[in-house]
């Protein structure tokens, strides 16, 4: 093996370094409805409801989440990627295992359940933390020379979203599998090990970083140390920010409903069959279909670009969405069509907005505020995931019910009719990307910032002068930030 392939190796390796702890995100999010499945086959429909359960252990993970993206989107830029990452990984781990052991007063149910729920809210916090840590520095990772310019967008992708979908496709398989292993008489093992494996790829990851370090972008262009000039962000920015947030809104909200919701539409079409090894077999096959759409698009974005893959994708989806509406009586006569469009459907989602409205957030800011630009459009878009995990089975209801074919088909005449609104909005309002577009808006941020007075010297995790006059290759412009720092 020759040094430069050595070099991209590691070079990509560290990248997956970074971003692949999101894994963990999409296996949290997608195991936890098969739990709900298990949770109410052992302690009864009533129980849980009793309780007011499902919703609100599947809401309240979104909260905590939202909480870490917030709380670590400061903290990344203040403190660091890797101090955040390491954070985030060792909270994933405790919190999975704690989730797994969760028990009540008594053995109670109601306090089994309480516990869960509490669990899942921290364990919240650490998935969200990935989000500015992780993804942050897998982006700048991204652009380092030992990545060729035209494969950028395809490691970043690969490394973020698809781990986030084969996080769902894990989540579907492994109680499949446990409960092949331990039958009908033993759910409560089931349902704790599929919760409990989570232990495991977060442990794995939080040793893969251990030897990592900053990003050079972060190291060069950092804020760490300096007064950040807020209301100038505020005027550059807002309306790219407020563009991304809206969009990933939109997605969340399509694609998360659909996804933990995914084992009660098979049951549907299946005539609701009570073997857990048909409703977690078609919600595995279903899950399956996240992977090409991810890897698939992974390698287009570099050659259309994020903007127009994003609109490429929403658009199919949308037509997609249209097509099992119309058809809907004619492809559940046939539970293989049904599942085979469905998935198509989720597909095309992972084509565009799954793999590209992460990488406009990310690469769309400058360095200096990267985690909380991105912390923020990822936030809302978990917003936008709470607000369809509570309205969705509203909107089934409203369009009558479960049991009738408009309300199945009515989430997906909502969902096509948002897809098309998020294409538009992505169209008019959002920048499209270049290759190493970070170093190019790091280097037009510094020239806005000394437009107005900003001094751009005290930039960088240590000499601002030596960072910028080393990636700039000006002398010129070393010999000025010097002779300021004389003064």
């Amino acid at each position: 093996m020759t040094a430069g392939k050595g070099s991209r190796l590691s070079q990509v390796s560290l990248i997956f370094a970074c971003g692949t702890a999101l894994f963990s995100d999409g296996y949290a999010n997608g195991v936890i409805g098969s739990v709900n499945t298990l949770l109410t086959r052992i302690y009864g429909a009533d129980e849980i409801a009793k309780n007011n359960y499902s919703k609100n252990l599947t809401s309240i993970a979104f909260a905590g989440t939202v909480v870490g993206m917030l709380v670590f989107g400061y903290l990344s830029d203040r403190f660091g990627r890797k101090s955040g990452m390491m954070i985030a990984a060792g909270i994933v781990t405790l919190f999975s295992g704690l989730s797994a052991a969760s028990s009540g007063a008594n053995h109670s149910v109601g306090g089994l359940l309480a516990m869960l729920s509490a669990m899942r809210f921290l364990l919240g916090i650490g998935v969200g933390a990935e989000y500015p840590c992780g993804s942050v520095a897998a982006s700048e990772q991204s652009e380092e020379p030992g990545i060729s310019k035209n494969a950028q967008h395809r490691w970043f992708a690969l490394a973020t979203n698809s781990m986030i979908d084969f996080g769902f496709v894990v989540a579907a398989f492994v109680p499949l599998v446990l409960y092949w292993i331990f039958g009908d008489n033993h759910l409560r093992a089931v349902w704790r090990l599929s919760l409990g494996l989570g232990v495991i790829p977060a442990l794995a990851v939080f040793i893969w970083r251990l030897r990592m370090e900053e990003p050079t972008r972060y190291k060069k262009d950092s804020m760490a140390h300096a007064r950040v000039p807020y209301w100038l962000i505020v005027k550059r920015y807002w309306l790219n920010l407020f563009a991304i947030c809206l969009v990933w809104f939109i997605y969340d909200f399509i694609t998360y409903p659909f996804s933990l919701y995914s084992s009660t539409i098979v049951n549907n079409i299946t005539g609701g069959s009570s073997a857990l090894s048909v409703v977690f077999g078609w919600n595995t096959v279903i899950n399956l279909f996240y992977m090409p759409g991810t890897i698939g698009g992974a390698f287009l974005v570099d050659y259309l670009g994020p903007k127009y893959t994003m609109i490429f994708g929403l658009l199919c989806q949308a037509v997609i969405g249209f097509i099992m509406s119309g058809l809907y009586n004619q492809l559940t006569s046939h539970v293989a069509a049904f599942a085979v469009v469905y998935g198509i459907f989720l597909s095309f989602g992972e084509v565009g907005p799954g793999n590209c409205t992460g990488m406009l957030a990310v690469k769309t800011g400058p360095t200096a505020i990267r985690g909380k630009f991105y912390g923020i459009a990822a936030a809302v878009g978990k917003v936008g995931a709470f607000v369809g995990d509570w309205v969705f089975p509203d909107i089934i209801d409203d369009f009558g019910g479960a049991a009738s074919a408009k309300g199945n088909t009515g989430p997906f005449w909502i969902g096509s009719g948002l897809a098309v609104l998020s294409a538009l909005i992505t169209l008019f309002f959002i920048k499209p990307l270049t290759h190493d577009g970070m170093e190019e808006e790091d280097r037009k941020f510094r020239e806005y910032l000394e437009e107005n007075g900003y001094d751009t010297s005290q930039m960088g995790l240590e000499t601002g002068s030596e960072s910028w006059a080393e990636e700039t290759g000006s002398e010129k412009d070393g010999a000025v930030i010097a002779e300021k720092l004389s003064q």
